[in-house]
């Protein structure tokens, strides 16, 4: 197998550079893809600039890929060469552990992320375990698939894992990368669909990906108005929020999901949980499992990322614009 070309950050919050390495000999387990797409997600500016305080340099970012199988370890059963797959946050997990065992391999305390500690998908290849190599159905379109490798699992799984049904009445807060694709899962599932946003603009745009109903958050007197009102809602802002007003828009038993973090401890009180049997969460990404269903689901219900497509050499453009909040909705490189 020759060497891998991607592109590299050197330092934190610095430039993306042409970059090669030798990846050398297949592990038996490991399979090797030819990346057509790569999504940019805002995982990998803070993986760029460190914010997380766990990026080690040099490395090439990207978690949000789909290509084509060229390699296969000598242990490998599940892919086959010419195989199109898709790869998202985790490129490998213990496989023994209680989490692995139980098919929650995203909860894995060894979960391997695909670039974290390892090159990820700003480039021409890249290797993961086969189990993280998830087949792409034909009916789905490759630059769309790739931000549902992480944002799409991201509102995909807790919704399909806390129960979302038909008679949910379901709130996805915040319309952007994470809550457009949210919206249109929530309508896969049959549900009452409301878009929460502060962004007035984007209600017809919600409307048209399957919600019923619109609240603007900058009008103070909108949340209160649907008090107890949802089964479920799902927050996609990293932004505070008054917590207290989204709990309160819960019905009896309803929950309060986080996929995106704000930065200041939340404040609750805690009889608002206690006399109504209403609950807080959190989700990560999610399960092989999980994102092979997502994808089926996907494709039979036409769930898709709006994406703005960049040259991988124009790498540096895409992450200046994601930084800037200034992409509608997904940017997307293409080799």
């Amino acid at each position: 197998m020759s060497e891998i070309h991607g592109l590299a950050v050197h330092a934190a919050g610095a430039q993306l550079l042409p970059y090669k390495f030798d990846p050398g000999e297949l592990q038996p387990h490991d399979v090797e893809i030819k990346i057509s797409h790569c999504g940019v997600c805002h995982s990998d500016v803070h993986l760029i600039d460190n914010d997380w305080g766990i990026s080690k340099y040099p490395f090439i970012p990207g978690h949000e890929i789909v290509g084509t199988v060229v390699g296969v370890g000598s242990d490998v059963t599940d892919r086959t060469i010419g195989e199109r797959v898709g790869v998202g946050w985790q490129a490998d997990s213990c496989g023994i552990c209680d989490w692995c065992r139980r098919g929650e391999e995203h909860l894995c305390a060894k979960s391997q992320p695909t670039c974290v500690g390892r090159n990820g998908g700003f480039a021409d290849k890249i290797r993961v375990n086969s189990r993280f190599a998830i087949p792409v159905p034909s009916v789905l379109e490759s630059e769309q698939v790739a931000p549902l490798m992480c944002a799409g699992i991201t509102v995909y799984a807790p919704m399909r894992n806390h129960g979302v049904r038909p008679s949910s009445r379901v709130g996805v807060i915040g319309i952007g990368g994470l809550g457009h694709i949210g919206i249109q899962f929530a309508k896969a599932f049959g549900a009452e669909v409301t878009a929460f946003s502060t962004s007035k603009d984007k209600e017809a745009e919600a409307k048209e990906l399957g919600a019923h109903h619109f609240v603007n958050t900058r009008d103070t007197g909108a949340l209160k108005k649907v008090a107890g009102a949802f089964d479920f809602l799902l927050s996609t802002v990293s932004a505070d929020q008054d917590w207290q007003a989204y709990v309160n828009a819960l019905r009896p038993k309803g929950m309060l999901c986080l996929v995106g973090a704000a930065p200041s401890p939340m404040q609750i009180q805690g009889a608002s949980l206690v006399l109504t049997q209403k609950a807080i969460s959190g989700s990560p990404t999610g399960s092989p499992g999980d994102l092979s269903e997502m994808l089926d689901v996907a494709a039979r219900h036409g769930v898709k990322a709006i994406t703005e497509r960049f040259a991988m050499s124009k790498a540096n453009d895409a992450v200046t614009k994601v930084k800037k909040n200034q992409v509608r909705y997904r940017a997307v490189l293409t080799n």
